[in-house]
């Protein structure tokens, strides 16, 4: 049932596939089952089958032989091409396991078993799956005696055939057996963006991609590796090599370096979409990012020196749209190697991404990226317009920043604090201002001689008039004038005190200026 699911999952079956799964000591076989009726006496349907072989723990006197002569020697393929590829020889020295072969049942695809039996193997070689038992010893699976199938004195002719006994279990499950010592699990495959998608999503980081392409295929040979949380103590072996997470990301950060240089040779036919998906850029910055801008010769020319002020003149004008996208040409290379190198805080789209992808890495023209990504090209050129804008944008305020640290600090004087504040000012002159001017009106009034106009009349004549409380019907209420002389009386006093006090005034003036005469 296995070897059915092998059959139609890979372009590659041979005989001896069936006898390397059945006696390689080194090849172990995991199958995600379907529910199990331990009534029915048949064997469950096999879901997922993964084909699993142990590797590594090499010793560093030989990896270092090794290495020193330049050979690549026969099995442990991880390790030894990790090991080429970096110049590394403690790699070798890890433990791990590489999974030759997955297939999911035909009738069954895409339903999400391929990635569950990953996590259950992953959980296994982690020590999550295995029981708590009150002892440490293990159930085996070898067989505990052997029946005689031949007679000493036999051969071929006098095999006798017969079922052997003692056998160990077909399948057992995972609980019940403890777990190979394992430092990484991996996994070797021809590239392409669906098989990418599939393994990166369960933790896997490329470290390596063949630069030639097979025969076969016409697809390129990758090496995907997932570092293992092993949750036992190595502490009681104190020859075991060092596991530290941090080696996974040095070597996958080196790997897309080399296949960010390579892109423009060996991997210039790629499609955007794989080698994006390989790349996993950084494309969204948060604001406080794009303000820093870039760091001081983060983008280098190709005789190694920075931008100088003529190219980001250059830059600038383009992304003004005042020049074409030829006077850049040049820069374009220098750019894309620094974006996706993640030192150009630049956010942009998948378009805008890969369009800079194919121009600066793949060194193509503009019709080919139009091309690739089924675009038309004034539409290619606009995009590639924005992000060029968006990438200049970046190195100008990375500029801005390094020309405001180079500039003297200003001592600042010390400002203390008013000891009133500005709105009790404003209220305070608005009230000195609007008594003045009431000063200044009552004056005004009392020069100009109102009292003429004031009504005649006593308090007792208007009493009089409106004894009864009852006005007369025409609603016109008067009371007697007075005569003229007595009506008069008091605004000609007034006045005749007005010209004494003038004259009063003028005699003074008069009698001063006589005495400075003197």
């Amino acid at each position: 049932r296995m070897m059915s699911l092998y059959v139609p999952s890979h372009y590659k079956n041979t005989p001896n596939d069936l006898q390397l799964m059945a006696d390689a000591p080194a090849h172990r076989l995991f199958v995600l089952l379907a529910p199990v009726d331990e009534t029915a006496n048949a064997l469950p349907e096999i879901l997922c089958v993964l084909q699993v072989a142990l590797e590594g723990a090499i010793s560093r006197g030989s990896a270092s032989a090794a290495l020193s002569k330049g050979d690549s020697p026969q099995g442990d393929l991880v390790p030894w091409t990790v090991a080429t590829q970096f110049q590394d020889p403690d790699f070798p020295q890890l433990s791990g396991a590489r999974i030759v072969r997955i297939a999911t049942h035909p009738d069954l695809p895409r339903q999400g078993y391929g990635s569950r039996a990953l996590q259950q193997l992953h959980a296994y070689y982690e020590g999550a799956l295995t029981d708590l038992l009150e002892t440490d010893v293990m159930p085996s699976d070898r067989a505990e005696a052997r029946a005689e199938v031949t007679r000493p004195d036999g051969g071929l002719l006098g095999e006798t055939i017969k079922p052997r006994a003692a056998l160990p279990p077909l399948l057992s499950p995972l609980g019940e057996r403890r777990p190979e010592k394992c430092h990484w699990i991996a996994a070797a495959f021809g590239l392409t963006q669906q098989l990418h998608k599939f393994w990166t999503r369960a933790g896997y980081q490329p470290v390596y991609l063949r630069q030639t392409a097979s025969d076969a295929t016409g697809e390129h040979s990758a090496v995907l590796i997932r570092a293992l949380e092993s949750s036992e103590d190595d502490e009681e072996d104190q020859n075991a090599p060092s596991t530290n997470p941090e080696w996974l990301r040095a070597f996958s950060a080196d790997f897309k370096q080399r296949f960010t240089g390579l892109l423009g040779g060996p991997f210039r036919d790629m499609p955007p979409g794989l080698a994006l998906a390989v790349l996993a850029p950084k494309v969204d910055f948060d604001d406080d990012e794009r303000a820093r801008g870039c760091e001081e010769n983060a983008v280098r020319r190709a005789d190694g020196d920075a931008l100088t002020a003529h190219d980001l003149k250059r830059l600038e004008k383009y992304a003004q749209s005042l020049v074409d996208h030829h006077l850049v040409a040049d820069l374009v290379p220098p750019l894309a190697r620094a974006f996706f190198g993640g030192k150009i805080p630049a956010t942009m789209s998948y378009a805008q991404t890969a369009i800079v992808l194919t121009l600066g890495l793949q060194h193509k023209e503009m019709d080919d990226a139009a091309n690739e990504l089924g675009l038309p090209t004034p539409q290619v050129m606009a995009l590639f317009n924005k992000a060029v804008r968006k990438m200049h944008a970046a190195l100008r305020a990375g500029k801005t920043r390094q020309v405001e640290a180079e500039m003297p600090e200003r001592a600042l004087p010390n400002l203390n604090p008013h000891a009133v504040g500005l709105d009790e000012d404003l209220e305070d002159g608005a009230n000195k201002v609007t008594e003045a001017m009431r000063q200044k009106q009552k004056e005004l009034l009392e020069d100009a001689g109102l009292e003429r106009y004031a009504i005649a009349g006593q308090e007792a004549d208007w009493s009089e008039a409106l004894v009864g409380g009852k006005g007369p019907k025409s609603g016109l209420l008067s009371v007697k004038r007075k005569a003229r002389g007595d009506a008069e009386e008091t605004p000609a006093k007034e006045k005749k005190d007005r010209k004494e006090k003038k004259a009063a005034s003028a005699g003074k003036k008069s009698k001063s200026g006589g005495k400075k005469k003197r």
